[in-house]
Parts: structure tokens; C-alpha cells; sequence
């Protein structure tokens, strides 16, 4: 394997690792609130969420480009920190990817707190649990099967990224090329066996990621017993 492939897909799993580790941060606490919630706002905010699954990532990497471009409300608080602008940079990328990965991850721990109903809650504060007690204790392992899924969808999710990876980060080697952007680069100079290869690792990796999916599902386990 050529160094820029080996670059290219290094670079690819070193932002999938840090975008799940994120999304798992952040959207545990917006699946929480969804789940739980009875606010008008409830609406709104799942709309919001699950944008990215119906919206070209064309569409939102343009916007998200202008908004940490240099004049854009995340440019001008990067650059007042001194950071400078997000795009074309690494940085920028795990930024777009949390974005358009977050339906993948808050979703299915979304449907897990749900599926969990009132009552092991009621019942730990019958014991004296305190809320946080609760949600740590009772709560996340009972959903233990939805954070399994949101993180494996939102990994394979954002390794296999393209329309916005390409719009926020460009085609820097060794900075923002990720593996889809590599592909797209060998089937544009007519290099269909670089691309074959890149591609077949791809197809195997999201096969083992379905695979994996279906074969810890435990709703699914029960359903065939």
C-alpha cells in the first residue's frame, strides 16, 4: 500500500475515533432531553437533529463553510481567539463531521431511553437515588444497546463522509484527505486498481460494520427466539 493510501486512511480513522467520541459527549445529553422531554420545543429540536439524513451534504457543507468562514459567527470567534478560520484544516473537519454525523449517534440513544419507559427510574428513587445517580446507574446501562449503535453507526458513518469532508476540508494531503476524498482522487486520474483497493476495504469494513450491528442487536436476538 503507497504512502498516500496509508495516509489517507490513517487520517480517516484518527477523525472517525475523535467525531464519535464527541458525538457520544454531546449527544447523550440532546438524546436525554428528547427522550424525556414533553417541551413544544421537542419538535423543533428532533427536526433539527435529524437534518442532516434528508439534507444534501452539499447543501450543508456550504453552509457550514460560510459559517466558519472568515465572516461567518464560528470564523469570528475562532479568529478572536486567535485560532483563525476552521476550513481547510483538520480541526474544521471534526467540526462539519459532528454536525452531519449527530442523527446517526443521537437517535438510536434517543429510542434506547424511550424503550427504558419510567419505572427503573421511579423505582431507583424509591431507593433514595439521586437524579444523577439515576441517570448514571440505571439509565446509560439500560441503553447500553443504543450508545453500542449510535457509536458504531456514527464511526462508520464518518469514515465514509464525502460531499461535506470535500467542501470544508478541500484536498490537503496529510491534513484533511480522507479516504473518500483519495478515491475520488484515483478515479479522476483514471487509477481504477488504486481505487479498487480503496474501495474494496471500504465495502469490507462497512459489510463487518452491519454485520457487527446485526449480530449485537439484542432486540433482534430475542425476536428470532
Amino acid at each position: 500500500m503507497s504512502d498516500d493510501n496509508l495516509s489517507a486512511l490513517l487520517l480517516t480513522f484518527k477523525l472517525a475515533l475523535i467525531v464519535t467520541f464527541l458525538l457520544l459527549l454531546l449527544g447523550t445529553p440532546i438524546a436525554w432531553w428528547l427522550a424525556r422531554t414533553r417541551s413544544r420545543l421537542k419538535g423543533i429540536i428532533g427536526a433539527i437533529v435529524a437534518l442532516p439524513l434528508v439534507l444534501p451534504p452539499s447543501v450543508m457543507g456550504f453552509y457550514l463553510l460560510l459559517l466558519m468562514g472568515p465572516d461567518g459567527p464560528i470564523g469570528l470567534f475562532t479568529q478572536a481567539l486567535g485560532m483563525g478560520t476552521l476550513p481547510f484544516t483538520f480541526a474544521g473537519l471534526v467540526v462539519a463531521s459532528v454536525f452531519y454525523s449527530l442523527p446517526f449517534v443521537v437517535q438510536p440513544i434517543q429510542n434506547a431511553f424511550e424503550a427504558m419507559g419510567d419505572r427503573p427510574l421511579e423505582v431507583a428513587a424509591t431507593l433514595r437515588a439521586g437524579p444523577w445517580d439515576r441517570f448514571f446507574s440505571v439509565a446509560i446501562p439500560l441503553a447500553a444497546p443504543g450508545f453500542l449503535t449510535g457509536g458504531v453507526l456514527g464511526f462508520a458513518h464518518t469514515v465514509g463522509e464525502f460531499g461535506v469532508v470535500l467542501m470544508i476540508g478541500g484536498n490537503i494531503p496529510g491534513e484533511t484527505r480522507v479516504v473518500s476524498v483519495q478515491i475520488y482522487d484515483y478515479v479522476e486520474a483514471l487509477e481504477y486498481g488504486d481505487a479498487h483497493l480503496l474501495s474494496g476495504l471500504m465495502l469490507l469494513f462497512s459489510f463487518i460494520v452491519l454485520l457487527t450491528l446485526y449480530s449485537l442487536d439484542p432486540g433482534k436476538r430475542r425476536t428470532r427466539r
